[in-house]
């Protein structure tokens, strides 16, 4: 059963102290920061301000690069959204997938219309995007080649290369094909050394979960694996890389 989800925003002083810093978890690219609300907008994804005197749940309404603004729905007679407006600051933290969405607004301001209402705010100079623990994959990009080096747990002198297909803060899958002895789940595999990109070199135990198939003209099956007490390095150089993955993935979509 998933972990319900988490509302309250990240304690960044806590995060960049057993983080080395924030610039993991950081966006502040403009074109970044308006992919990122579109795709709240799009996704009509609830999003939750945080002020002093409480929270308000609305939705991002329209968002104005032009004149730098950004508008929530809103209830001009709802008491909560009063007392929010009153406080002018507010952190707002939403979900997209596995992604908690992190970030200030500032100066709230409720426009009245004849039929709705909003509540403005300028667009977020940076905002946080932290990664849920065993959540979302990704797939390493086309150009790259991600491996993991192994050695057969059945047989010790096989030594073996095998393509990483995707990777979670928490696990990875592997292609294992055909022509290698196949390996059976619940079995442990040490010193893994997982090269995911010239600055992501990591070691950790290997506990197999599952093995399936992919396609039939794949010629070969899916290794799903769960990292075994990883590092705090290892999860470190893990979150670092899926940030920057998606990172990548989503200024190619632009």
């Amino acid at each position: 059963m998933d972990q319900p989800l988490d509302t309250q925003p990240m304690s960044l002083d806590a995060v960049a102290a057993s983080h080395g810093g924030l610039e993991d978890f950081r966006i502040t690219s403009p074109a970044e920061v308006l992919a990122m609300l579109k795709q709240l907008s799009d996704g009509n994804v609830l999003v939750n301000l945080n002020g002093s005197s409480g929270v308000y749940s609305t939705t991002v309404w329209a968002i104005d690069a032009g004149r730098g603004t950004l508008s929530f729905s809103a209830d001009a007679d709802d008491n909560q959204l009063q007392a929010l407006v009153e406080g002018e600051d507010a952190v707002a933290v939403a979900y997209l997938d596995s992604i908690k969405v992190q970030f200030d607004v500032s100066g709230l301001v409720l426009v009245r219309g004849g039929r709705a209402s909003a509540l403005n705010c300028a667009i977020p100079r940076e905002m946080f995007r932290f990664q849920r623990r065993g959540g979302f994959r990704v797939r390493p990009l086309l150009r790259a080649t991600p491996t993991a080096r192994v050695r057969h747990p059945m047989i010790p002198d096989m030594a073996l290369s095998l393509r990483v297909l995707d990777v979670s803060i928490g696990g990875c899958a592997l292609f294992l094909p055909n022509d290698v002895p196949p390996l059976q789940p619940g079995v442990t595999i040490n010193n893994v050394q997982i090269d995911l990109d010239v600055d992501t070199r990591i070691t950790t135990a290997l506990r197999l979960q599952h093995v399936t198939s992919i396609q039939p003209d794949s010629k070969g099956v899916r290794l799903g694996c769960e990292m075994v007490n990883p590092a705090s390095d290892v999860l470190r150089g893990l979150q670092r890389y899926i940030d920057q993955t998606q990172k990548r993935q989503r200024m190619l979509s632009l």
